[in-house]
């Protein structure tokens, strides 16, 4: 009996003393948190000092500081401004920080949480290349063991300017959503090496000149520098675009992979970055499969490999009759086998070419239209040289086809002819386009530099040229002849 109430008492007198230890740590942490709260503002120096120390940056918190107790301990930061070099990098109205209770009794700080609302960033590139939010690293400085179990923007909004290309790139209506970010301790230079998360980015629009995307939406899961964002969907052109694209820092060079898919996208929309004027109408099917490496856009164009496709049925070519152009073929500024190749034969890269050349050429036709029956636009791309592989279009009565390469390493023309090709494949009019992408120089071959006469006329001088019907087959492609 006397042990019963002996272990009685002591199991009292234990739950006693960790009842008491629980209450008084209770009103230790209720203790911390009021002084913390009373003081809150006096902590803005050491917040500031330390935010940038860690970002190498100046940051501010002009607004006032709240505190708030439910579900945690919520450090609310109003108006902070995050400059670089005198130049504004970020602005946030709102930041809320989720801070751990049970390391302030230890005077340790560790966030579990960020909340930015409605912040604006602004990056630009220099014209010599440099970011406005890159900073001298500081001798022997690392990055250090970071974890934060939630990071979330809402409503940001990104603007990119190049200062050299004059380009400018918007994002709005953006939201981000981290979890478990783990950042390794290691060298700064390692960072994207020692990144871990798993995050889902989504943006209303986002806008460089007049292309357009909208209602973007990408999941990303990142374990020790290898990243995979998949999938990556969003509308372009009128259509839904699906994707994904993976990048491991993990080796000695970075790595880049896409695939991405555009079905049954408007070409009328795409041609508007061109033009404001009608050039065509129908859908087309976009493809791409690439892998990239290195760190710099000079190395990752040498290094760019693989496959790049556009096709479509029953499109509309506005402002030129090419079946009635090619008849009588009378050698006038208003045909040019250049134009219609640039913009259609090398549909994938066809914003590339005619930027330096003068798109309104196409624009300025007999008059009417044509119907192209089919267009097949399929490129090898092996050391960031596009090289065609099919590539051609065929209207009610004629074929036109291309065949040569796109050096994007040099940004210039590798042995491009364009050619009307006969039923055999073989060229009955061509021509050649050489020089650099801004200044293209269309060069004549064969007959083109004869043609005065209608299509019979045409068709005797090549078989004078090819005697006995044989010649040497420019097409063998998929493109059929018209029936």
């Amino acid at each position: 009996m006397q042990l019963s109430q002996l272990f009685v008492r002591r199991k009292s007198l234990l739950l006693f003393t960790i009842g008491g230890l629980a209450g008084l740590l209770i009103l230790l942490l209720i203790a911390a948190v009021l002084i913390l709260s009373l003081n809150a503002n006096a902590y803005k120096p050491r917040l500031e000092a330390s935010a940038s120390q860690a970002l190498r940056m100046d940051v501010k918190i002009a607004g006032p500081l709240g505190i708030s107790f439910f579900p945690g301990l919520l450090l609310t930061l109003h108006d902070v401004q995050v400059r670089n070099h005198g130049v504004e990098i970020v602005s946030v109205p709102e930041a809320r920080l989720g801070i751990e209770i049970l390391p302030l009794l230890l005077k340790q700080v560790r966030i579990e949480s960020l909340i930015l609302n409605h912040p604006t960033i602004s990056i630009e590139r220099e014209t010599d290349g440099q970011f406005n939010f890159v900073t001298s690293p500081m001798p022997g400085s690392d990055t250090q063991a970071t974890t934060l179990s939630n990071v979330s923007i809402t409503d940001g909004f990104l603007r990119y300017s190049d200062k050299k290309s004059r380009e400018i790139f918007e994002a709005g209506n953006c939201s981000l959503l981290v979890h478990d970010m783990q950042l390794t301790a290691g060298k700064t230079s390692d960072f994207m090496r020692d990144l871990s998360l798993t995050a889902n980015l989504a943006c209303g629009e986002i806008r460089q000149s007049d292309f357009t995307v909208s209602d973007l939406k990408v999941t990303v899961k990142g374990k020790k520098g290898v990243f995979n964002l998949q999938p990556i969907t969003m509308r372009i052109y009128g259509a839904q675009g699906t994707g994904s694209f993976n990048a491991d820092y993990s080796g000695a060079v970075v790595l880049y992979s896409i695939q991405y898919s555009l079905p049954q996208f408007q070409i009328a929309e795409f041609f508007k970055a061109l033009s404001p004027q009608k050039v065509a109408e129908g859908n087309m099917d976009f493809s791409a499969s690439l892998t990239l490496q290195g760190s710099g856009i000079a190395d990752m164009k040498k290094s760019m490999e693989g496959q790049v496709s556009l096709r479509g049925k029953h499109l509309t070519l506005e402002g030129h009759d090419l079946d009635k152009e090619i008849a009588s073929f009378k050698t006038s500024q208003h045909f040019n086998l250049v134009d219609v190749g640039a913009v259609f034969l090398a549909g994938p890269f066809g914003l590339v070419i005619t930027k330096g050349y003068n798109f309104a050429n196409l624009l300025q036709g007999s008059g009417g239209s044509s119907n192209i029956l089919t267009l097949v636009s399929d490129w090898k791309v092996d050391h960031g040289v596009a090289v065609a592989q099919d590539v051609a279009i065929s209207t009610k009565k004629n074929r036109i086809a291309l065949k040569g390469g796109l050096d994007f390493n040099n940004d210039k023309f590798d042995d491009v002819i364009i050619a009307v090709i006969n039923a055999k494949g073989c060229a009955m009019v061509q021509q050649k386009i050489s020089g650099s992408f801004e200044k293209p120089v269309v060069e004549n071959q064969g007959i083109a530099n004869t043609l005065t006469g209608p299509v019979q006329k045409l068709l005797k001088k090549v078989r004078n040229l090819f005697p006995g019907d044989k010649c040497e087959v420019f097409y063998a492609g998929s493109v059929l002849p018209p029936k």
